[in-house]
């Protein structure tokens, strides 16, 4: 008999590997578009942290699927910020109310799932996040998803970085 917990672990196995499949057959842009189908949220990118800004590497745009790549922003106006200065998961269903973040960071973004990237030498890359300038339900079953994804991406963006 299967356990629920069991059975938790199998479906994650299954889609890390449904992930890593599509990462090496069809590249980053289509396995951030596997990801951003499990989500609500508009926007799922890979964001390099960089001094003072935040670049992006990668981005999925539900919308405009044919968009590859968004714009770089000020470290000082991004959720992805805390991310790396927490080096921990963050999740917002709506920043214009949760205590956690309300008029800490400024910016259009009211929903929030990033997690950290970290380099092959375990220091702070970046981070993968799903994002929306509306309201979304969060879903907390993605989060174990996403941190396994982002050590993926991070070898398939530096491959000659990658120990």
């Amino acid at each position: 008999m299967t356990t629920s917990s069991q059975a938790q672990d199998m479906s994650m196995q299954r889609e890390i590997g449904e992930f890593s499949g599509i990462l090496q057959q069809q590249g980053v842009h289509a396995a951030l578009k596997y990801l951003n189908s499990r989500t609500p949220h508009q926007y799922t990118g890979v964001f390099r942290f960089d001094g003072d800004m935040l670049r992006n590497e990668v981005l999925f745009d539900r919308y405009h699927p044919t968009v590859e790549k968004g714009g770089d922003t000020p470290m000082e106006a991004t959720f992805c910020s805390l991310v790396g200065q927490q080096q921990a998961p963050l999740e917002i269903k709506d920043a214009q109310v949760d205590a956690h973040v309300k008029g800490l960071i400024v910016t259009p973004v009211v929903s929030y799932c990033g997690v950290l990237i970290r380099d092959a030498v375990s220091r702070p890359f970046g981070t993968l996040c799903h994002y929306d300038m509306q309201r979304c339900e969060e879903r907390t079953s993605d989060l174990p998803l996403l941190q396994a994804a982002a050590g993926l991406l991070y070898q398939y963006l530096r491959p000659t970085q990658a120990v």
